[in-house]
């Protein structure tokens, strides 16, 4: 296999971006989350993080086989979305996203990651447990971050209590 290359995205990627998300949700539906699997990203958001520069696309060979975009929550580095086409899903590329992220949050000094995820889906929270993230208790959840579940939690197939907030000291 090609060594992977995360670059910055651009305007040219944001429709295989979309679909690239819309085949990674499409596991959603094994475990009973149809309506999270029918989510289509709108592209004015991925141009949105494209021009904020938070907005980074990887590539394996001349093929687009993922991306993560990231915001700044509660002064931590906060991973909006992560998506990895299901043709190079198990090749690691999920966590050199993460990692990439990550050392981007500590170079413009951000004391943490943070995300959100279902708690319970394998490839969600215990995913993250094992890339080093803990749950953050709801105490602990800044007002951004709470701002941001809130929202998600108004999308169809997204109930709250199946949901947790997750950090990482960077």
């Amino acid at each position: 296999m090609p060594t992977p290359l995360i670059r910055p995205g651009t305007d040219a990627d944001l429709q295989r971006l979309v679909d690239v998300e819309i085949e990674a949700g499409q596991v959603f539906r094994t475990v009973g989350m149809p309506e999270v699997a029918e989510d289509v990203p709108r592209i004015s958001d991925l141009r949105e993080a494209a021009e904020a520069e938070r907005l980074w696309v990887t590539e394996v060979g001349s093929e687009v086989a993922g991306y993560i975009s990231a915001e700044v929550l509660d002064g931590n580095a906060h991973v909006a979305q992560v998506s990895v086409a299901p043709a190079f899903a198990g090749r690691a590329l999920g966590r050199a996203m993460i990692e990439f992220l990550e050392d981007w949050g500590r170079a413009v000094g951000r004391p943490a990651t943070t995300l959100t995820t279902f708690r319970d889906v394998p490839w969600n929270g215990p995913y993250y447990l094992r890339l080093g993230y803990r749950v953050l208790r709801k105490e602990n959840i800044g007002p951004e971050l709470a701002r941001t579940m809130a929202h998600e939690a108004s999308l169809p197939g997204i109930e709250a209590s199946m949901r947790c907030a997750m950090v990482k000291p960077n």
